[in-house]
Parts: C-alpha cells; sequence; structure tokens
C-alpha cells in the first residue's frame, strides 16, 4: 500500500473527503517526525512504537574496491510492533 492507496484507505474508513485524510495523514508524519527529532518517543496503545536509536560510527569496507571507509554515527528510526497489531497480522 502506498500513501495515496492509505489517504483512499483512510478517506472511506472515517468517512471523509480524499484532502482531508490527506490533511490528517501528513499532520501526523510531520507531527511524528518532529518528536523523534526531539528524541521523544511516539507510542500508539494496540500499533505500537517509534523511537529513535543512535548507530555509533564504524569502519566499513567497498566491496567494489575493497578499500576500508569510514561510515559516520548516525540516529535510526525503530518501529517496534504493539499486541494489536501482531496478533491481527497472525
Amino acid at each position: 500500500m502506498n500513501k495515496s492507496e492509505l489517504v483512499e484507505a483512510m478517506a472511506d474508513g472515517a468517512g471523509i473527503s480524499k484532502a482531508d485524510a490527506k490533511r490528517a495523514l501528513d499532520s501526523f508524519i510531520g507531527a511524528t517526525s518532529g518528536a523523534l527529532k526531539k528524541g521523544d518517543r511516539v507510542a500508539l496503545v494496540g500499533f505500537g512504537s517509534f523511537s529513535i536509536s543512535k548507530r555509533s560510527a564504524r569502519t566499513g569496507r567497498n566491496p567494489q574496491t575493497g578499500k576500508e571507509i569510514q561510515i559516520a554515527a548516525k540516529n535510526v528510526v525503530k518501529f517496534k510492533a504493539g499486541a494489536e497489531l501482531s496478533g491481527s497480522v497472525n
């Protein structure tokens, strides 16, 4: 499912226009991104939680040349599915 299909499904499920569903989805994405950028955790009970994890710098290898390269440290987003979501897909 891509973003436009999700917007359509949200509009149909909530009985709202696609434009309203798109604004709601964009607002959710923006709010979630902002909270994660500040280092907060976003938890949706039953669905799951988003959090930030720090990945430390490390040495990697270029597969074409075999030369060692330095890979910078960065923050990565993690998602852990909630019990209801896990139960609904199994």
